[in-house]
């Protein structure tokens, strides 16, 4: 009994921020015609309003939603460039504040996207790892060669994780000293607002929320190297 019930805290901890963040985004996403413009249509004024030289703005897929400061480019999934939604212009307005702090030359923006690549770079590194485990095991039948190669995995998706809370703080600033400010001038109104910091919010811990889910692999991995 206490390992079922360590192994549903473990699956809580795990997909419940995902499951949080797509939930609240989900809440909010419903068309709303009283609002001045959809997400595309914010991002084009405030892109204009700031002066942000240089940055264009896309429609992406659904669940494309970031900003590139490598070619300046807002992009936002089709349901938030095209509806009138709490969603949709409260993603507008967290993207649109990571431009703003790549204009401000934000030092945890620019640190940030440095952490970003390494995050990357250790994820597949580590997905790597977990793939080849089996074939090692199956090869060697070395429980310590194969143990070494599951910790390595491991040891790259806990890094991953490390550098996505590194990143919250920038997060956080994009979100709520920049966005919800903005969305507060008038673009919404005040009954919409906490609406839109719960959005904003889960904006915040997207990428977190995805990299605990992540860890999910090791778990599986370990699993199959059992049997």
């Amino acid at each position: 009994m206490p390992l079922i019930l360590l192994g549903l805290a473990i699956i809580a901890l795990v997909f419940g921020p995902q499951l949080w963040v797509t939930s609240t985004l989900r809440r909010y996403a419903g068309e709303r015609p009283d609002l001045p413009g959809t997400g595309g249509e914010l991002a084009a004024h405030l892109i204009t309003r700031f002066s942000l030289s240089g940055v264009t703005l896309r429609e992406g897929q659904a669940g494309e939603d970031y900003y590139d400061p490598e070619r300046r480019v807002i992009s936002l999934g089709t349901p938030h460039f095209h509806h009138k939604s709490i969603a949709a212009v409260a993603i507008a307005a967290h993207e649109v504040s990571h431009a703003l702090q790549h204009q401000q030359q934000h030092r945890g923006f620019m640190h940030r996207q440095r952490r970003l690549r390494l995050a990357v770079m250790i994820e597949r590194f580590g997905a790597m790892a977990l793939m080849v485990t089996p074939v090692i095991f199956l090869i060697t039948r070395v429980p310590q060669t194969t143990l070494i190669t599951l910790l390595l995995g491991a040891s790259g998706m806990i890094a991953s994780l490390w550098v996505q809370l590194m990143n919250l703080p920038v997060e956080l600033d994009a979100s709520f000293n920049k966005a919800l400010p903005i969305l507060a001038e008038g673009y919404l109104h005040q009954d919409d607002l906490p609406g839109a910091r719960k959005v904003l919010k889960a904006a915040a811990m997207t990428y977190v929320a995805a990299a605990l889910a992540s860890l999910l692999n090791i778990g599986r991995w370990i699993a199959i190297m059992r049997r």
